[in-house]
Formats: C-alpha cells, sequence, structure tokens
C-alpha cells in the first residue's frame, strides 16, 4: 500500500494523513471548491477538486471520488467519519474496482446500518438488548398493543437512524399516534427510509460504547469503552475514556459483548459498538457505528495505541499485532468537541471569519485540529473546528487540564462550544460522575452558562487592574 485517498475533510483527513506519512505512505487529499485552501488539501502529498461546495455535489459523490482514485494510482481510500463511511454501496464499489476500502466490508456496513437488521443478526450472540419489538412498525393500532405490553415511557426509533433523527420519547398512550407519524416523517425526509420501531425507555440511561478492532483472521480485541453521555440533540460533545463508572468485571462483560456483536457481522477493521447502561448498570446493545469514530482519540491515549495505524495494517491483509491480554487502561482522557455552534442559543451553527484561531500546546493536550486563523466557516458542512483532547494519570487531573487547556484556546470571530465544555468540567453532577445523557437537560441553561462567564470576565478585569496597580507602583519607585 503506497498511496491512499481519504475521502474527507477537516481534522480527520490531516488525522488519517499523519498517520499515513508516518507509515511513509503518499496520501491524496479531495475538496471542494470552498476547502481549496483548507489545511488538509495543504497537508496532503497531492489534491484532487471533486466539486462544488454542498456535499452533495463533492464529497458525497462517490462513483466520482473512485474515477480520481483510479486515475491517481491509489491503493486504498480511508473514508474518515461521516459522507460516506457508512455508505455499503460505495464500499462495494470501491472493493469492484480493485481499490482496498479501509473499513469493513460492505455486507457489514449494511447490517449494521440498519438497526433493525443489526438487532437480528446479534439475536443468537447472547447480546443484552432493550425490551421491544423488533420488526419496522406502521400500523399505530399495534404500535399502541406493544407500548402497553413494555409500559410507557417508549422510544420511537428510525431503523435506519443517526444523529437523534426520527426518534420521539412518548409518555403517554394519548401522544403515541401523533409522535409516531412525526418520527415516520422526520425518517424518510432524514434518510429515505420510514422504517420505525419501538423499545422500552430507559429513562436515566448513560451512553457507554467500546472500541474493537478486527482483522482478516478471525482475530477480534475490545480496547475498552468510551464514556459519551453528555450530549445535546442526541449528539455527543464531550467524552472520555474510561468511564467513571464502569467495574473491573462490567467492563470485561461489555468488552466481551462487543466483541461477539463484530463476530456477529464478520466484521473487519475499527468499529464502535454502542450500549445504554441504566442506572441499575445493566447494559443494553443499542448499534454499531462501522468506521472511525470522532472521539477515537481518547481510546488511543489510554491504550497507547494507533488506530489508524490499525486501521491500515488491518486493511492491508495483516494480522493483529495485539492480543486482548495485552491491552491494558493508562491513566484518564477527556474529549471536547470544539463546534462553531453558540451555546447561548440553543447551540445553533455560528458561521463566520476566524479573526483569532490560537490553539493550546502543551504536555497531556492535544489538539486534531481542522482549521487556522483567518478562515472562514463554510456553511456546507459538519461545524465542528477541532477536537481538544487532555490526557492525565487520572480522572481529575484530565479534567484539570481541560479547563486550562480551554482558557489557552482563543477563537475570535465566531462563538464555539469552549465555553460549554467548561461548564460541563466544572460541574459538580460531572467532577463526581453522577450524571447520565441528561445532563444538559437537567443543568445547563444559557442563563446559568451566561452568569458564569459574566463573573469569570469580572475575576478576570479585577485581577488585570490589581497587576496594573502593582506594575504603576514598580515604576514610580525612585531610581538609586
Amino acid at each position: 500500500m503506497k498511496k491512499i485517498l481519504v475521502a474527507n475533510r477537516g481534522e480527520i483527513a490531516i488525522r488519517v494523513m499523519k498517520t499515513a506519512q508516518k507509515m511513509g505512505i503518499k496520501t491524496v487529499a479531495i475538496y471542494s471548491t470552498v476547502d481549496r485552501d483548507a489545511p488538509h488539501v495543504k497537508f496532503a502529498d497531492e489534491a484532487v477538486c471533486v466539486g462544488e461546495a454542498p456535499s452533495n455535489e463533492s464529497y458525497l459523490l462517490g462513483s466520482k471520488i473512485i474515477a480520481f482514485a483510479k486515475e491517481l494510482n491509489v491503493d486504498a481510500i480511508h473514508p474518515g467519519y461521516g459522507f460516506l463511511s457508512e455508505n455499503a454501496d460505495f464500499a462495494e464499489e470501491v472493493e469492484k474496482n480493485n481499490i482496498t476500502f479501509i473499513g469493513p466490508k460492505s455486507k457489514a456496513i449494511k447490517v449494521m446500518g440498519s438497526k433493525l437488521a443489526a438487532k437480528e443478526a446479534v439475536k443468537a450472540y447472547d447480546i443484552p438488548m432493550v425490551p421491544g419489538i423488533d420488526e419496522a412498525i406502521t400500523d399505530v393500532d399495534k404500535a399502541k398493543k406493544i407500548a402497553l405490553e413494555i409500559g410507557f415511557p417508549i422510544l420511537i426509533k428510525a431503523s435506519a437512524g443517526g444523529g437523534g433523527k426520527g426518534m420521539r420519547v412518548v409518555e403517554k398512550e394519548s401522544e403515541l399516534e401523533s409522535q409516531m407519524q412525526r418520527a415516520i416523517s422526520e425518517a424518510i425526509s432524514a434518510f429515505g427510509d420510514g422504517s420505525v420501531f419501538i423499545e422500552k425507555y430507559v429513562a436515566s440511561p448513560r451512553h457507554i460504547e467500546i472500541q474493537v478492532m478486527a482483522d482478516t483472521h478471525g482475530n477480534v480485541i475490545h480496547l475498552f469503552e468510551r464514556e459519551c453521555s453528555v450530549q445535546r440533540r442526541h449528539q455527543k460533545v464531550v467524552e472520555e475514556a474510561p468511564s467513571a463508572v464502569l467495574t473491573p468485571a462490567l467492563r470485561s462483560a461489555m468488552g466481551e459483548a462487543a466483541v461477539r456483536v463484530a463476530q456477529a457481522c464478520d466484521y473487519v477493521g475499527a468499529g464502535t459498538v454502542e450500549f445504554l447502561l441504566d442506572e441499575n448498570h445493566n447494559f443494553y446493545f443499542l448499534e454499531m457505528n462501522t468506521r472511525l469514530q470522532v472521539e477515537h482519540p481518547v481510546t488511543e491515549l489510554i491504550t497507547g495505541t494507533d488506530l489508524v495505524e490499525l486501521q491500515i495494517k488491518v486493511a492491508r491483509g495483516e494480522k493483529l499485532s495485539i492480543k486482548q491480554e495485552d491491552l491494558k487502561i493508562t491513566g484518564h482522557a477527556l474529549e471536547l468537541r470544539v463546534y462553531a455552534e453558540d451555546p447561548l442559543n440553543d447551540f445553533l451553527p455560528s458561521v463566520g471569519h476566524l479573526d483569532t484561531y490560537t490553539i493550546p500546546t502543551g504536555n497531556g493536550i492535544r489538539v486534531d485540529n481542522g482549521f487556522e486563523e483567518g478562515m472562514d466557516i463554510p456553511i456546507y458542512y459538519d461545524p465542528m473546528l477541532s477536537k481538544l483532547i487532555t490526557y492525565g494519570d487520572s480522572r481529575e487531573e484530565a479534567i484539570q487540564l481541560m479547563i486550562k487547556a480551554i482558557d489557552q484556546y482563543h477563537i475570535e470571530g465566531v462563538q464555539t462550544t469552549l465555553s460549554f465544555g467548561k461548564f460541563v468540567c466544572k460541574h459538580e453532577a460531572f467532577v463526581s460522575g453522577a450524571f447520565d445523557t441528561h445532563f444538559v437537560k437537567k443543568y445547563y441553561t444559557p442563563e446559568v452558562l451566561r452568569s458564569e462567564m459574566e463573573i469569570e470576565a469580572r475575576i478576570a478585569a479585577l485581577t488585570a487592574l490589581k497587576q496594573y496597580k502593582k506594575d504603576q507602583q514598580v515604576l514610580r519607585l525612585p531610581i538609586r
């Protein structure tokens, strides 16, 4: 494998290219017209424009990307996350054109891409499931009957769903019909597939995911868990590894279950098995993401591995060099997704110009970054600027380092989630580890954040004034 095309943009494209470069592999970037001068384009050995700014005219044009790959004698394509990373048809087309797809086989992507098909696939593998129905349903009367059997509240979920779309919590029978129609409508709009199913709503869950890696020789390992319970609109904002609540026995049981899920679909490469953990520490299979996750750096830091390197080696047909017993957790890592979003305005995207953009540096601080000062934030893509990751010997150290790193991260021109990240890291519920996926709903309001920011601003002003007076006194001292 001498040349890899990275079918993505931003920080993940650079992240993949850094490992490829380390392995002596040439890289090809793709870009849209609006990304012509983006950092990932400059970082690559070669770059090619695939179309106009909208992703459906550039980054989602699978056949066009493959045509460029063949033209440039590319050996493999790495899809990153998002865009075409979980598109089974794209993976299959890559394979048919004798190019290595750095990811699972198209069959596994197809099975795990449907929550219903995934449930069916893992049935025989003794995986705990949330009570509910594992078939598509559109009949409201049948839905009511099932709901009454498993008990309210229930959750209506789109089979093809992701990012919280096509998902509705129903508290009582009278709300079921309207919420079901909304879920179906949203699922059709977002995924072109209106299939929905019903399961028991787990009231106070934690979102725990297990990183797995599998080779083509039948070896499957897990690289422990990530805690991803701090979310807004069902999307993660703060992630950490390991979880503050998992015991060694529970960690082992969830890890083994994740391995069985991977075996259920003959998985190859890096993948993530997601579970819900209830207040009694019972865990239930949620879904499998058949790609590298946004939050993979926290796993890399606590295990001392390079997941992209393992992906590439597995794609080359190599056996995994790591056995399960070789892996252990060392230290603690946190990740904050730095979005160009306004936490004071319902986390709405904040497009604009990066007038100031200075990232923090230092021991235990890692920034997987896709932007630089002077750039505009395009309105066409996910508004994530970077991932801020901190690593310490303990959870407490990683949290304190994150607060320090946030203070050193200077961004002007757009609103970001940095202030929200600081709010999380200083909140008693997060610090104690006693939180769930309702953290934002329970503890966060724009008013609380605004109040904290005003207090911090006053303290900073008083500190600056004190220092100014001190400096003035020094200047007035007589010369002897």
